[in-house]
């Protein structure tokens, strides 16, 4: 990526945004604008320079992260919120993900997926860390964050469709349905085409 992505940091903890922060900073095309310690900083901070992307935790001391999810989108729509957490509860994740964040990562995940959630988001995608996905896709009535597109090419898959068929019968190129199957796995933290055939075919009764 060649365009600089501006980054607003939100965490109660000042060494985990030192740590962050210094993470970051070695990756050329990432800006770390401001750091917040609480809801009323970071809004403050949005308020005086809208960053690309707010990097931030689950559990504010002042205030709940979940609300300053929900009240920063409620004034900047178009802001894309990340959220960086020690805890991989499906409940909080799925809270997080309902309020309008888009995607979850957690605090223990190496630099390089941090720097591919953030990457992901940016360019208007979702990320979840796969220890993220694994817990909360284990229940087969939940799989939020696909798209509808997604969702088609999940199902065909599961009836034994082909990339060129699948193309075909969503007027798509070979090339887009691979970059969505690229996607699906990441989403549902599945590694290599034979996991996501198998998952498919196990959930294609649940594919709308």
């Amino acid at each position: 990526m060649n365009d600089t992505i501006r980054i607003l940091l939100v965490d109660d903890h000042p060494m985990v945004r030192e740590g962050l922060r210094a993470r970051l900073s070695s990756v050329a095309h990432l800006q770390v604008v401001g750091e917040a310690g609480d809801a009323a900083e970071a809004m403050r901070l949005i308020e005086a320079d809208v960053p690309d992307l707010v990097l931030q935790d689950v559990g504010l001391k002042e205030g709940n992260g979940i609300d300053l999810v929900q009240a920063m989108l409620a004034r900047w729509p178009a802001l894309c919120v990340l959220m960086f957490s020690m805890y991989d509860n499906p409940e909080y994740v799925q809270r997080a993900l309902q309020a309008g964040a888009r995607g979850y990562v957690l605090k223990d995940a190496p630099a390089s997926e941090i720097v591919a959630a953030i990457e992901a988001v940016v360019a208007g995608g979702a990320f979840l860390s796969p220890g993220v996905s694994r817990k909360l896709f284990r229940q087969p009535s939940q799989r939020p964050l696909l798209s509808p597109r997604e969702s088609q090419i999940l199902s065909a898959l599961g009836r034994g469709e082909s990339s060129k068929q699948i193309a075909k019968a969503l007027d798509l190129s070979v090339r887009t349905v691979e970059t969505h199957r690229q996607s699906i796995k990441r989403k549902l933290g599945l590694e290599g085409q034979a996991e996501l055939i198998k998952y498919a075919v196990e959930h294609a009764r649940e594919a709308p």
